[in-house]
């Protein structure tokens, strides 16, 4: 049995070495023309500059590609093989790097996926998918809850678009653009003893409290105010959103601070006031990932959601 033969150095190096795909366009270029001439004329290059491009594709394909006939040059088979291949490749990249075109939303279909909270879902939700419908009858928005601030939703795609405060803790990496700034305010059932009457800090702190936190706290930006005051509330109950919390404050005697615009709707039938301290502010920002940045139709959603934005919720209720 004859030992089986080692590759040559040049085919190990070959293999090893990364193609260089510029060499699509040339072995394109010259498929088509079925000249070197030709193909330099094409691609603005002079001939002895393509032949020896032409013997560069011939040392990785390991075929000769195209041979004489005559006085001209025929492809070989292998050649007549790639051509449909290369040619469809060439002018998927040309597509893929030329501007993008304007974007006909009226025939756009898509479904974006938006991570928010339930507050925001309830004040503003119903306002964007009334916009997105007239403009891009085609677009599903898929709404899901936002349990945590983790940006590996957005990463890994799973997330288009997502609302909320920006933490300190944020993926540097991400974008984001400020939509609205809120307060908080104190809200209570009716007929609790702070919906009438004065309401000072004494009697604020004194009640008790349930707080909204997603990771389980029992402090939040409220007591950081009252801290500055020397006063201390009594937090008896924790809840992850604003609908549970705003749910045990119509059965109870509880008080609970929320944003303002951010829980307008879920509010409704309830004794909301000024905290009779100066309120904490939070900013509601959108937050995307930088490769969706250009992208035509998610440019288009974030100008809805802005849109929507723009104005305090149940602003055309109202009028």
């Amino acid at each position: 049995m004859s030992p089986q033969r080692r590759p040559s150095a040049r085919a190990t190096l070959r293999r090893m070495t990364a193609p260089d795909l510029n060499m699509l366009v040339t072995l394109d270029a010259l498929l088509a023309e079925g000249s070197v001439a030709g193909a330099a004329r094409r691609l603005r290059l002079s001939p002895s500059a393509m032949s020896r491009a032409l013997a560069r594709l011939r040392e990785a394909t390991g075929d000769p590609l195209l041979v004489r006939a005559g006085r001209g040059l025929v492809p070989t088979p292998r050649a007549l093989d790639l051509r449909d291949r290369v040619r469809l490749l060439v002018q998927e990249a040309e597509a893929a790097l030329r501007p993008a075109e304007n974007l006909d939303v009226s025939r756009l279909a898509r479904t974006f996926t938006l991570r928010t909270s339930d507050g925001f879902v309830e004040s503003y939700g119903a306002a964007l998918l009334t916009l997105v419908a007239a403009e891009a009858p085609g677009v599903r928005i898929r709404f899901l809850a936002k349990p945590d601030k983790d940006s590996g939703p957005l990463r890994d795609g799973s997330v288009d678009l997502e609302t909320g405060v920006v933490s300190v803790g944020s993926g540097p990496e991400l974008r984001t653009q400020a939509l609205f700034h809120d307060r908080f305010i104190g809200v209570v059932r009716p007929g609790h003893p702070l919906a009438a009457g004065g309401i000072t800090a004494e009697r604020f702190a004194a009640g008790r409290h349930v707080l909204v936190s997603r990771r389980g706290d029992d402090r939040g930006l409220v007591d950081e105010a009252l801290d500055r005051l020397g006063l201390r509330r009594d937090v008896v109950a924790t809840v992850g959103g604003f609908a549970a919390a705003l749910a045990l404050v119509r059965g109870t005697d509880l008080i609970v601070s929320v944003p303002d615009r951010h829980t307008e709707g879920l509010r409704a039938g309830l004794h909301g006031f000024a905290l009779p301290f100066p309120a904490p502010e939070v900013t509601v920002s959108l937050i995307w990932h930088p490769r969706l940045d250009a992208d035509p139709a998610h440019r288009w959603l974030r100008g809805c959601v802005r849109k929507v934005c723009a104005s305090p919720p149940g602003a055309e209720r109202r009028e």
